[in-house]
């Protein structure tokens, strides 16, 4: 059991050839091929590139070693440091005028801004490892182009043949074992069981284990013990609410808008939670992910009569929507949202980086974008009456949105043009309604079906699509190892990473779908691996041979969620509500007793303790969670009103005991917040501490927040 979080920086790099991007620097990178190069394209190209007739200032801003270097005056850009790149004062027209055609709208500016404040991620450089498609003359190679890993269809492969053959619990443990035992190393031993157990329960619950369970399962020497207990948790409810989160945030799930005009609500969704609730059960009866993903974008249409699924149209119907509807450049910028969430979200693709132009880097051309936006222009957002009485408008939306679901429906089908350089005023040639060629052969076979979000689904959910059950394997994977095979989960294209274990992913992806694209089934085979049961100790000889644990010789420490500590925190205290779904609550009030999933999400005002413990932006898919260290974390834990009531509650749980030591309160106090019980030296410092007080009953209450404050309650070994 972890008793004290060491800071570890672990050196990436030494076992692939090539530096791929993380998952940070992909969304780095997608935030500048949406907002950043297509402005670059437009308005500065034609002064300040190789292609313009005379370089002005001596500045060229078509490379990224180019634009740091400069021209005359300086450098254009210097990494998050905004003050002094050059390029932001002249878009500000405070220094030089650009461009002189006229200043940008204050919304360019501050993406500039943003995008300098995060690094200013720019791929534009020669490289063969980032190499465009092959195009023969203005077209892309589709054959070259199908050659890339990701594009292949995965294939099983026969398990490697390894010396330590015993150690093979699950297929998954031949492909790891083979490759450690290639690079001559071998696995760790096996965690101890109520390291293991309290593991498990967290990864696949998002809760504890009580002491009780914790005393069961170590005494019970039965081999099945394990798998018992596996089958007990994806049996659970609150499976469901914790694999739901990990969706929610693929979603980007949330309740309101970016933007509110005065008081005006009327684009707020007082009803998101109904769409969480279909999430939570559909994990919980383990709907297949094939049929989940279909009921996402088209349950309407996958069986009309059928009702019990509409909530789940609430993927695209709980969008970020603006005011200002229906207007051209509004309406564009919704639609890249959905093509952005889709295609991330599901294929692992940066599709709406070729909103502007083709896409840079994957044979993604911008005709199949604007044959994907035409999908959801051909979808309108419906806010659908409960029942038939309600009163609607004449469009048939609820006339009151507080007795509506939230979802889409199809409205006239249409077939959008190309906007060039994304200009809304520009257009180009019209495109047909359709699927990736990538993914097709070359071939674009349009959709006629409607808006095409029923044919949008199937391309999807198809097992003959080479992406989406790679996708899910992985962001799965992910989250029970704390990295994912692909460690850009939303970016299975050039500037992804590549899988540290390639045959495992597909044989895993391969597997998944023949077993009905069931992800409990998916669960059950990662935890019951002997992968997954390692125990998390650092070795100083394999951590020099593989700092990264790219090869999986341990499993790694893993910091809880944001949702997975509250929840701690409010079992331990004895005062968490566990009841199923239903409204969103306000999780920053102290007395607030409901499991943080349940949290109202704000696109505005995002939560503050939300916002504290790393919770992602929901105006955007997220591909997977930061992890940040800040003063104001422990400040928190030390100083909040959460904090300070919990420990009041935990010690009046040991406190209230009758005749009893402080000893055994002590026992009992570790029990009911760590399931275990302390050794001798705990004891003795806990008595001491609580006897040195003048107010014991404060001293209780100083050594229960502490007990919750620590490490061993944040982190999972």
């Amino acid at each position: 059991m972890c008793k004290s979080l060491g800071i570890l920086l672990l050196c990436v790099g030494g076992l692939l050839p090539i530096h791929w991007a993380t998952a940070d620097e992909s969304e780095a990178v997608a935030f500048f091929e949406n907002k950043i190069r297509p402005i670059l394209v437009q308005h500065c190209y034609e002064c300040h590139s190789g292609a313009s007739d005379s370089i002005k200032g001596g500045l060229r801003l078509d490379f990224r070693e180019l634009s740091r270097k400069g021209g005359d005056s300086g450098p254009a850009v210097i990494p998050k440091r905004v003050a002094d790149s050059l390029i932001i004062s002249a878009l500000k027209y405070e220094t030089a005028e650009m461009p002189p055609s006229g200043k940008l709208p204050d919304k360019v500016i501050a993406d500039f801004v943003r995008w300098i404040e995060m690094g200013a991620a720019d791929p534009r450089e020669e490289s063969a490892a980032h190499a465009p498609p092959k195009k023969t003359g203005d077209k892309i190679d589709w054959k070259a182009a199908g050659e890339f890993w990701s594009f292949q269809a995965p294939r099983k492969t026969a398990p490697p043949e390894v010396v330590n053959s015993t150690w093979i619990a699950q297929p998954i443990d031949a492909f790891i074992l083979g490759t450690l035992e290639q690079a001559g190393m071998a696995p760790n031993e096996p965690a101890d069981r109520r390291t293991l157990l309290r593991r498990v329960t967290l990864d696949m619950i998002g809760l504890p284990p009580s002491y009780e369970e914790m005393e069961e399962f170590a005494d019970d020497t039965n081999p099945a013990a394990y798998e018992r207990a596996v089958q007990r948790l994806l049996a659970s409810d609150h499976f469901g609410e914790r694999w739901a989160r990990v969706w929610l945030d693929v979603a980007r799930f949330a309740e309101d808008q970016a933007h509110i005009v005065g008081d005006n609500k009327e684009l707020f969704y007082p009803n998101a939670y109904l769409y969480r609730d279909w999430v939570v059960q559909a994990f919980n009866r383990d709907l297949p992910y094939d049929e989940f993903i279909r009921q996402q974008i088209a349950a309407d249409l996958v069986n009309p009569r059928d009702s019990s699924n509409v909530a789940a149209l609430g993927f695209m119907g709980l969008g970020p929507k603006y005011y200002r509807r229906n207007a051209p450049d509004v309406m564009a910028e919704e639609w890249e949202d959905r093509v952005d969430t889709v295609s991330r979200g599901l294929l692992g693709l940066t599709v709406a980086c070729a909103r502007c132009h083709d896409h840079k880097y994957d044979p993604i051309p911008t005709e199949d974008y604007y044959g994907l936006a035409g999908v959801f222009a051909g979808t309108e957002m419906f806010n659908k009456p409960f029942s038939d009485g309600d009163e609607t408008k004449e469009n048939g939306q609820a006339k009151d949105t507080e007795k509506s679901t939230h979802i889409v429906r199809d409205a006239a089908p249409r077939d959008l043009k190309v906007m060039i350089r994304g200009d809304v005023t520009n257009e180009g040639d019209q495109v047909n309604r359709g699927f990736l060629r990538v993914l097709g052969n070359g071939q674009s076979k349009p959709f006629r079906i409607g808006s095409g979000r029923l044919e949008l689904a199937y391309a999807i959910a198809s097992p003959a699509n080479p992406l989406t059950a790679r996708v899910i394997v992985n962001r799965v994977w992910g989250q029970y190892f704390g990295q994912p095979l692909v460690d850009t989960p939303s970016n299975f294209g050039q500037l992804g990473s590549r899988p540290t274990h390639p045959e495992l992913l597909d044989d895993l992806a391969v597997r998944f779908m023949e077993n009905g694209w069931s992800l409990k089934w998916l669960h059950r085979e990662i935890v019951l691996s002997s992968t997954y049961r390692q125990s998390s100790r650092l070795d100083a000889t394999k951590s020099k041979l593989d700092p990264a644990n790219k090869l999986v010789w341990r499993v790694n420490r893993k910091r809880l969620s944001v949702e997975s500590w509250r929840d701690s925190l409010l079992a331990a205290a004895g005062v968490l509500d566990r009841s199923l779904g239903g409204r969103s609550i306000q999780v920053s009030s102290p007395n607030e007793n409901r499991r943080t999933m349940y949290s109202y999400i704000s696109r505005f005002e995002l939560d503050p303790l939300l916002t504290l413990l790393d919770f992602p932006d929901p105006n955007t898919h997220s591909e997977r969670r930061s992890q940040t260290t800040t003063a104001l974390q422990k400040l928190f834990s030390l100083n909040s009103p959460l904090m300070v009531r919990l420990a009041k509650d935990l010690s009046g749980r040991v406190v209230k005991q009758p005749d009893l030591t402080d000893r055994a309160r002590v026992k009992l106090a570790y029990q009911a917040a760590l399931a275990r019980n302390p050794d001798g030296e705990e004891i003795e410092a806990a008595v001491e501490y609580i006897n040195a007080g003048q107010n014991k009953d404060e001293q209780w209450e100083r050594f229960a927040q502490a007990m919750l404050a620590s490490n061993e309650m944040l982190i999972i070994d």
